[in-house]
């Protein structure tokens, strides 16, 4: 897979991710799980979506 994600984009996807987790730490819920689901593509600096889409924010 290629490498489609940008720092600027990984740094936002990290926050919002991490936000979510706490959140749903907080309120005991599974929305924890869905700022999971955000982080995967942040950490691999793929995301098959941007692919299907044709987006690619890595400028290098």
């Amino acid at each position: 897979m290629n490498k489609n994600v940008g720092t600027a984009d990984r740094v936002i996807r990290i926050i919002v991710g991490l936000s979510i987790i706490g959140t749903g730490i907080y309120f005991s819920s599974w929305w924890g799980a869905v700022g999971g689901v955000l982080m995967i593509p942040a950490i691999l600096g793929a995301d098959p979506v941007y692919d299907w889409v044709g987006v690619n924010t890595n400028k290098k």
